[in-house]
């Protein structure tokens, strides 16, 4: 016989294929195979069609193309005989899926053998049903699949249960003409019958609302029941796992369970004792105990509230903990994390386990233990378990490192009781793991130092003794290099000595060896050498002694080929050579920065906040988008979530940079020249006057000195400033440009036209009115001041206004003058507009807006839409 006719048996084929040692001869192999089954199907052979089936269901599991062979499939499912049938609908199963337009064919077929007599053949129409049914076939076929689910034969009944759930699936719009029978095959005793009809039941009450009400009132008690009698069933050698009485069955009726008692006290309620039962009666020592108990926790925690039940659940949860199989403990982990939300307490008290599983060898058990941990903190465990993170810290994997220290700065500043403790930890963290210290952590740490002026001192010599140590970490040395530059003079006389602290000797040569070392090392990159340089300048005006020496460290870096250090050496250079007389003042002490900008959002949980005048602050919700970064900001690469909100004006802008106050120079007093104006600016008494060389290196050390901004992000700032400062003393440009930067300006009056006020929105409740006006020489841009009057005689709380705008306009909005508007029209609230029209003169303003309060914490939404702006705007 040809080896590769048609009349070849399926394990000499598959001999043959195995025997192939490269894939090109496995390819020839099955070439001449399906070649040969090609001849066979046009000579329309019967006698070796399901041989030639079974052939080619092996080549299609292989990966070759078959669909050639689908029309046969259809020819041996409508054999009479049951074998043939048998390999047809295996065929049909393997070789074609719900998108083959040929399935719509075997309808027919199917239909016949579902209301065949013999019951066999039933389930192999049932079988090939459940696994390519498609939308067109469950319409057509379900009706017999309904029939069927109360046929006489257990088997029939599971198999057509099965398949009804692949059709109401399909469509979900038959499941109410399954629901009675589905609702009957609960009181079978079969329990092969009655998983498949508890399943089908879960699924049908997922997608029908009235399924699951039927369910809940008709069958809860009988469900309840079904699972005491297998709890406390004897021995059955059919079903027993493990000693276990078919904890697949058990498994699938706490599932069912848990759907109808959520959300549903009295479902729950009949189920409670149940579930107690459960979780008491399981063994935990085998792996099947362990299934059942972890469904009955799920169910446990998602039925409706009992104390009682969820403190048990959590404890099987803490023993989990305990298991060797790491499979087990992550589970319990992730149940665990949804527990804390329902019971914070009881999940405390398996604390000491979750914090060894932080300390497990397998990394996602790590992880999900962190996590978990972090969820478990609060106001009076954060020190315990600060204390045992961070020592775990000292021997983690450096894999670990970065997540253990991300959670552990997050829990310091968002739980920590007082700055002394925050400061200690943190430097704790960053001797032990600096590198892996994130910018923003470390820059909220100097915002905090910086804000604890009876702690300079402290901070400052405690850093010092950690750099001695731990040089190598680069965050470490950042911050200890700034709080060095800044307090050096506090270092070195032993000031603000703290009981707790012992002396340390320290002179003003080891303060400048420290620094010398930090810009020297291998490992400090361009952040750290240019705060480095920022600090010896600093030095140079708190230990005369040692400038000449800090003048010898900062000339070695006028030749460096990065920009950013040369240009700093030769600038500071000058201002020790050259300045004498003013460098004190350039150098003093950085202003107290603003904590609420870095410290506001500890951890990165809460929402996005604007800084008012008053310390107060404005949630942006989702969705309002910040105004447009102006061109400064772009240059000076500020644009961070950090950085303050920009103005679409210069003067705006810096004086949010140099947190200082402009608006009493712009109004009270002219501009002096050149030298005087900046060091105004700045709050700096004013020197005599200088040469006209003077003023460049006056304007670029002065801004990178006095910038927050720029402490904290590497100061940065002198490379994009001092190419503006070039102009001599007095000339009329640098007039012009800090002209430019003052805010708040007086508008000449008679300076242009003049706008009536608007009523622009107006309720039951609420009256809002715009007054407008132009600054001179811009007519493209409008100032608004909208005023809010509250109609009513209740107080609105937690008040909000927001606007939009299309994209041809630029908005900007100040905060608001208070976020309470009184009852009855006794006061207002006031806030700034400041609208940039693109289109001035083709397209008139247009603009939407929501407000946004509370009357006796009820939250009111009012919205609308202003197009009533005066002509001209």
């Amino acid at each position: 016989m040809n080896p590769f006719s048609s009349g070849t048996r399926l394990r000499d084929m598959i001999r043959a294929i195995r025997a192939c040692k490269t894939a090109a001869e496995e390819r020839g192999v099955v070439r001449k195979e399906c070649a040969a089954i090609r001849a066979s199907i046009n000579e329309n052979d019967h006698d070796y069609r399901h041989r030639n089936l079974a052939k080619l269901m092996f080549i299609h599991m292989l990966g070759y193309p078959t669909h050639f062979g689908q029309m046969e499939c259809l020819k041996l499912i409508a054999s009479p005989e049951f074998p043939e049938k048998r390999i047809g609908y295996l065929g049909l199963m393997l070789l074609l899926d719900e998108r083959q337009e040929v399935l719509m064919l075997v309808t027919n077929s199917l239909k016949q053998d579902l209301n065949h007599a013999n019951q066999y053949i039933v389930g192999l129409a049932l079988c090939a049903l459940g696994n390519i049914c498609s939308a067109e076939m469950a319409r057509d076929l379900a009706p017999e699949v309904e029939r069927l689910l109360q046929f006489r034969d257990p088997n029939t009944r599971k198999k057509a249960a099965l398949c009804a759930i692949r059709i109401i699936k399909k469509v979900p719009d038959l499941a109410e003409n399954f629901i009675n029978p589905a609702a009957a095959l609960l009181k079978e005793k079969h329990h092969g019958v009655l998983i498949t009809a508890v399943q089908l039941c879960t699924d049908l009450c997922k997608v029908s609302a009235d399924a699951l009400e039927y369910f809940r009132k008709k069958c809860t008690e009988s469900l309840v029941k079904t699972l005491k009698d297998i709890v406390n069933s004897p021995y059955a050698p059919e079903y027993d796992i493990a000693g276990i009485a078919d904890p697949f069955l058990h498994i699938r009726l706490l599932k069912f369970l848990r759907v109808l008692g959520k959300g549903d006290a009295d479902a729950s309620d009949l189920m409670n004792d149940i579930l107690a039962q459960v979780a008491t009666k399981t063994e935990s020592n085998k792996n099947a105990g362990n299934a059942i108990l972890y469904e009955c926790v799920e169910t446990i925690m998602s039925i409706e509230d009992n104390g009682g039940l969820r403190v048990l659940a959590i404890n099987i949860l803490g023993r989990f903990l305990s298991n060797r199989d790491n499979n087990i403990r992550y589970v319990a982990l992730n149940m665990l994390m949804n527990a804390i939300t329902v019971d914070a307490q009881a999940v405390q008290r398996h604390r000491a386990t979750i914090l060894e599983c932080v300390k497990d060898s397998d990394a996602s058990i790590r992880k999900r233990a962190l996590e978990l941990v972090y969820l478990l903190v609060n106001e009076s465990n954060v020190k315990p378990l600060t204390k045992e993170l961070i020592e775990y810290l000292e021997v983690s994997d450096q894999d670990f490192k970065g997540d253990l220290t991300a959670k552990i700065c997050s829990i310091i500043a968002k739980f920590s009781p007082q700055k002394i403790w925050y400061i200690d930890q943190m430097l704790k963290v960053l001797s032990e793991a600096g590198n892996f210290v994130k910018d923003e952590v470390w820059h909220a740490l100097i915002v905090v130092i910086s804000n604890a002026s009876d702690l300079h001192g402290y901070t400052v010599r405690a850093l010092y003794r950690a750099l001695q140590a731990s040089a190598e970490q680069e965050t470490l040395v950042r911050v200890a290099v700034w709080c060095i530059g800044e307090f050096g003079d506090m270092l070195v006389n032993n000031a603000g000595m703290l009981d707790i602290e012992d002396p340390i000797t320290v002179t003003g040569s080891d303060a400048v060896d420290a620094i010398e070392l930090a810009i020297k090392s291998q490992t400090s990159d361009l952040t750290t050498k240019a705060m480095s340089l920022i600090a010896l300048l600093k030095l140079s005006s708190r230990f005369p002694s040692c400038s000449e020496r800090i003048r010898d460290i900062i000339i070695q870096h006028k030749g460096s080929l990065v920009l950013e250090s040369q240009q700093r050496s030769i600038e500071f250079n000058s201002i020790i050579e050259k300045h004498q007389n003013i460098r004190s003042a350039l150098v003093e002490r950085m202003p107290v920065l603003d904590e609420a900008t870095f410290i506001g959002r500890r951890a990165g949980s809460t929402p996005t906040t604007v800084s008012t005048s008053n310390g107060a602050s404005l949630n942006l919700p989702n969705g309002v988008a910040k105004p447009p970064a102006a061109p400064l900001v772009d240059l000076l690469d500020l644009s961070s979530d950090d950085a303050p909100t920009p103005s679409s004006s210069g003067g705006d802008f810096l004086q949010d940079l140099l947190g200082v106050d402009l608006s009493q120079s712009g109004t009270n007093q002219a501009p002096r020249a050149g030298t005087d104006v900046l060091l105004d600016l700045l709050s700096i008494e004013t020197p005599p006057a200088q040469s006209s060389s003077s003023t460049p290196d006056i304007l670029s050390t002065s801004q990178v000195n006095k910038s927050p901004v720029s402490s904290l992000e590497g100061l940065s700032l002198s490379s994009s400033l001092s190419t503006r400062a070039t102009t001599p003393v007095g000339a009329a440009p640098i007039m012009d440009l800090l002209d430019g930067f003052v805010p708040n300006s007086p508008i000449p009056e008679n300076n242009g036209p003049v706008y009536p006020s608007v009523i622009a929105f107006e309720s039951s409740s609420l009256r809002m009115s715009f007054d407008f006006s132009k600054p001179p020489g811009n007519p493209q841009t409008t100032s608004i001041q909208a005023t809010f009057t509250n109609l009513s005689p209740n107080v609105y709380t937690d008040f909000i206004f927001q606007a939009a705008v299309p994209k041809f306009l630029q908005l900007h909005l100040d905060p608001a003058s208070s976020n309470t508007l009184p009852a009855s029209g006794n006061g207002s609230i006031t806030q700034n507009l400041r609208v940039t029209n693109s289109q001035h003169g083709k397209k008139s303003l247009v603009m939407r807006i929501r407000i946004a309060y509370k009357i006796n914490n009820e939250d009111i939404l009012e919205e609308g839409q202003i197009n009533n702006f005066p002509g001209g705007l």
